[in-house]
C-alpha cells in the first residue's frame, strides 16, 4: 500500500511538473506571439506613416522660398515677386545687403511680398574672380540663410533671383514627383550650349530658380561656409552652390519647367515650343520683349497668369491639330498663342523651336541651342499667322481661350489662314496626378465646324489610346 502511494505521488507530481512546463511553454509561445504581432504592428504603422508623409499631396505650405535681391534693383523688380507671391500660404524671404534708402518702397506693399531679411557680412570670404562682383558670395549664402530661419514642416528650399517668377502650383506638382525625404537637388540648365560648357551641365542655373529637398538643405547648410572658402574663384552663386553639393556626392535632377532664359529678344519660339512639363520658372524677362504686343512686360506677364491661374496645368502646353479643308497645321500653346500655317506639316517638323531670339552674347559662330531649333523663314508671308491671348471663361462645358490675330502684313485669298480675325479654343482643366507628371503625354485637338470664316473653333482632348498626331 504504501508502495502503491509512493506511486500514486510521484506519477501526480510528475503530472504537475508536465503540466506546468506545457503551461510554461504555451506562455512564452503566446508571449513571442503578441511581440511580434505588436512589432508587425508598429513596422507597418511605421510604413504606412512613411508612406503617408511620403506621398501625402504636397502644398505650398511646405516650401521655404530664399529670393536673392539687392537694395538698388528691389524696388523695380519687386513687380516681378508681386506676381506670383501669395502671402497667406508661403514662407520665406527677399535677402538684401542692406535697407533701400527709399524705406517707402518697403512699407507701402508688405501685405502682397515676402519679408526682407538682411544679409549677414561676408567680408571674410575670398572672391579672386576677376571682373565678378564678390556679391556672388552674398547670394550663395542665402541657401544657409534660409534655411537658419529654421521654418517647421518643411519639405522644399527654393531658390531663385528677384526677376525669377515662379507658378506656384506648377512648382508644387513639378516637386510632388519626388520623395522629400530623400536628398534631392532639382533645376534646369542654360539653353545656350556655351553657358553650359563653360559653367557646367550639372548645374542648376540660379536665375531659373532650383529646388533643394529639407534633410539636403539642412546638411549643406552645416558644411556650407567652410566649403565655399574652396571656391574663391568661381564667378557666380550658383556655381558655388553646385560645387559643395556635388561634394556632398548629389548630381542635378533635371526639370525642363525650369527656364533660364539665356538669350534675348522675342521669347516667342520658346514660349510656343514648352516641352510636355509643367511651367515652373521663368527669368530674365527685363532683358527681352514683352510676351504679347501693346503690353508692358509687367502687363504682359499679368496677362499670362489670368489663363494660369485657370488652368496652370495646361498653360503653354503646346497641341497640335490639322484643317483637312484647307490643309493647314494648327499649334496651340494654351494662355499664350495659337498658329496657323497655311501648309501641311508632320508632327516632328512643327516641335522644334523657331529662332525668334538671339543668344545672351553675340559671337561670329552659328549659335548652339540645347534643343532643337528652326530658323524663321525669311519672308514673312511664309510664317505662321499668329493669334495672340485675348481672354479666359469657364463655365459649364469647359475652359474658353480666345485667340486675336497680331497682325496681317500680307496679302491672302480665300485659303489663307490670314483671313481669321480669332480662334477660340475649348478644353478642360488639366489635371495632373503622378502618372501624367512621370509619363506626359501630348493631348490632340479637333477643328470644329464653324458657320463664318472669320472665326475658328478648336476642341482640346486627350487622345485616344492609339490614336497618333497627323493629317488624317
Amino acid at each position: 500500500m504504501q508502495f502503491l502511494r509512493s506511486t500514486i505521488k510521484t506519477q501526480s507530481s510528475s503530472y504537475l511538473i508536465n503540466l506546468l512546463l506545457i503551461s510554461s511553454s504555451v506562455c512564452i509561445i503566446f508571449l513571442f506571439v503578441s511581440i511580434f504581432l505588436v512589432g508587425s504592428s508598429r513596422t507597418a504603422d511605421l510604413f504606412s506613416s512613411s508612406s503617408h508623409d511620403v506621398y501625402a499631396p504636397a502644398s505650398l505650405e511646405h516650401i521655404v522660398f530664399g529670393i536673392a535681391s539687392n537694395k538698388n534693383s528691389w524696388p523695380k523688380r519687386k513687380e516681378y515677386v508681386k506676381l506670383w507671391w501669395r502671402p497667406e500660404k508661403m514662407r520665406g524671404c527677399v535677402f538684401l545687403e542692406s535697407m533701400p534708402s527709399d524705406t517707402d518702397s518697403l512699407s507701402n506693399d508688405n501685405s502682397s511680398l515676402p519679408p526682407v531679411c538682411i544679409s549677414e557680412d561676408t567680408s571674410r570670404f575670398r572672391y579672386t574672380y576677376r571682373g565678378g562682383l564678390r556679391s556672388a558670395i552674398r547670394v550663395a549664402r542665402v541657401v544657409l540663410e534660409t534655411v537658419a530661419l529654421n521654418h517647421s514642416d518643411v519639405r522644399w528650399y527654393v531658390f531663385g533671383d528677384d526677376d525669377t517668377v515662379f507658378f506656384p502650383d506648377n512648382l508644387v506638382k513639378t516637386l510632388s514627383k519626388y520623395d522629400h525625404g530623400l536628398w534631392y537637388y532639382i533645376g534646369s540648365n542654360s539653353e545656350v550650349h556655351e553657358q553650359n560648357r563653360y559653367f557646367s551641365f550639372k548645374m542648376a542655373f540660379g536665375g531659373a530658380g532650383f529646388a533643394i529637398s529639407a534633410p539636403l538643405a539642412k546638411v549643406l547648410a552645416k558644411i556650407f561656409d567652410s566649403c565655399i572658402e574652396r571656391y574663391p574663384h568661381l564667378y557666380g552663386s550658383d556655381a558655388r552652390v553646385y560645387s559643395c553639393l556635388a561634394e556632398l556626392g548629389i548630381s542635378l535632377t533635371r526639370e525642363p519647367g525650369f527656364h533660364q532664359f539665356d538669350v534675348r529678344g522675342n521669347l516667342f519660339g520658346l514660349l510656343a515650343s514648352h516641352p510636355t512639363t509643367p511651367l515652373a520658372s521663368v527669368h530674365h524677362l527685363d532683358h527681352m520683349d514683352p510676351i504679347f504686343p501693346n503690353l508692358t512686360t509687367i502687363k504682359a506677364l499679368e496677362h499670362l497668369f489670368e489663363a494660369a491661374n485657370v488652368d496652370p496645368g495646361r498653360i503653354l502646353q503646346q497641341t497640335v491639330c490639322y484643317d483637312r479643308w484647307f490643309s493647314w497645321t494648327i499649334s496651340v500653346s494654351w494662355g499664350y498663342a495659337v498658329q496657323v500655317i497655311g501648309r501641311h506639316m508632320n508632327l516632328p517638323d512643327v516641335l522644334p523651336v523657331q529662332e525668334t531670339f538671339q543668344e545672351w552674347k553675340k559671337r561670329n559662330t552659328k549659335p548652339h541651342y540645347t534643343f532643337n531649333s528652326r530658323e524663321l523663314h525669311p519672308d514673312p508671308c511664309q510664317r505662321p499667322t499668329i493669334f495672340f491671348l485675348d481672354k479666359v471663361t469657364s463655365g459649364r462645358d469647359g475652359i474658353w481661350t480666345s485667340y486675336r490675330k497680331s497682325y496681317a502684313n500680307c496679302s491672302h485669298d480665300m485659303a489663307s489662314p490670314r483671313k481669321l480675325d480669332e480662334i477660340r479654343v475649348l478644353s478642360h482643366k488639366l489635371e495632373l496626378d503622378l502618372t501624367k507628371l512621370r509619363a506626359p503625354r501630348r493631348h490632340c485637338c479637333d477643328v470644329l465646324p464653324s458657320s463664318t470664316g472669320k472665326v475658328m473653333e478648336i476642341a482640346i482632348r486627350e487622345c485616344k489610346e492609339e490614336e497618333p498626331i497627323h493629317m488624317h
